[in-house]
């Protein structure tokens, strides 16, 4: 793997290989990267993944550059395209990692550059680092991929790190899924049918408190006021809610995992709620994010 710039590029030895490796650079720092150079180009807002991933770099050893707001600060004001962009990017870093707004961003991107290019996000495409760690979350929590109730909230259509998430869970084994959305949120066709032909029960709700029930995974997520019309976000959000009387609703074991940032969709009592996990889950992101970073470049594990 050269580039990543989808979860399709996953088998699941792949997968094994990468959270292993996290798993052992938990809390852990080395200079196996020392040297190397990680360009940080985000065209969109971000917290947690730019700095998961700057953080993740400076903890193999490594350096980072970078460009917050990339479409204000770089020279694609001037009018520069994104592949010159990268074409320039290649004699400064030793990857580059990107957030665009277009879909297929960082596949132009990958098209064009020799150094590794890492997808944090490409419109309303993929964002394929966040679903492996939010599956990553999954395995350390419950202790398996395997034989499990993923229960999607909120926005199954555009919300680019749950369609990710869906497309990994396809690689396990007597998975079912939920999508708890309002109309125009709902899955896809071409995702609907990749779970089929995966043999991944799906089934469609709008009844949230049942689905909480019987879940082993409440993956929440975020009306994308960015994704949408006006009219649509105002009919969408606040739609689906999970406050304390929900989250202690969910049978024992169960997890309630969020990308993040959320935008009153899960309310603050539930923060300290045995089934949540979602600050956690930042945490499980920034070591799956060094392994990424260390396989990609060629570092050296920590055993």
């Amino acid at each position: 793997m050269h580039h990543l710039l989808e979860t399709q590029q996953f088998d699941r030895d792949l997968l094994r290989s990468v959270f292993d490796l996290a798993t052992k650079l938990e809390n852990q720092r080395n200079d196996s990267l020392h040297g190397k150079i990680l360009a940080s180009l985000f065209y969109e807002p971000s917290t947690r993944t730019r700095f998961s991933f700057e953080s993740a770099m400076m903890r193999l050893g490594g350096q980072v550059i970078t460009a917050e707001n990339a479409n204000e600060v770089s020279s694609s004001v001037k009018g520069e395209t994104l592949e010159d962009t990268i074409r320039v990017m290649n004699h400064y870093a030793d990857a580059i990692v990107i957030r665009h707004p277009e879909t297929g961003a960082a596949e132009r991107a990958a098209a064009v550059s020799d150094v590794p290019v890492i997808n944090a996000g490409d419109g309303a495409g993929q964002h394929p680092t966040q679903a492996l760690l939010d599956l990553y979350t999954i395995e350390r929590e419950l202790g398996r991929l395997d034989d499990i109730h993923v229960v999607i909230v909120g926005d199954m259509r555009y919300y680019r790190a749950a369609r990710s998430l869906s497309y990994l869970l396809g690689k396990f084994n007597n998975v079912t899924i939920t999508g708890v959305t309002a109309p125009e949120l709902r899955i896809s066709d071409e995702l609907r049918e990749y779970l089929t032909e995966k043999n991944i029960t799906y089934h469609e709700t709008d009844v949230l408190p049942e689905a909480m029930k019987n879940a082993d995974v409440i993956y929440q997520t975020r009306i994308q006021k960015e994704r949408l019309s006006p009219e649509a976000y105002q009919r969408t959000k606040g739609q689906y809610v999970i406050d304390r009387s929900l989250a202690d609703s969910m049978k024992d074991g169960g997890i309630i995992i969020h990308p993040l940032p959320r935008v009153g969709e899960i309310t603050p009592e539930v923060d300290d709620s045995p089934h949540a996990v979602y600050f956690k889950q930042v945490g499980y992101g920034l070591t799956v994010r060094m392994a990424l970073l260390s396989m990609l470049l060629g570092g050296k594990s920590v055993v």
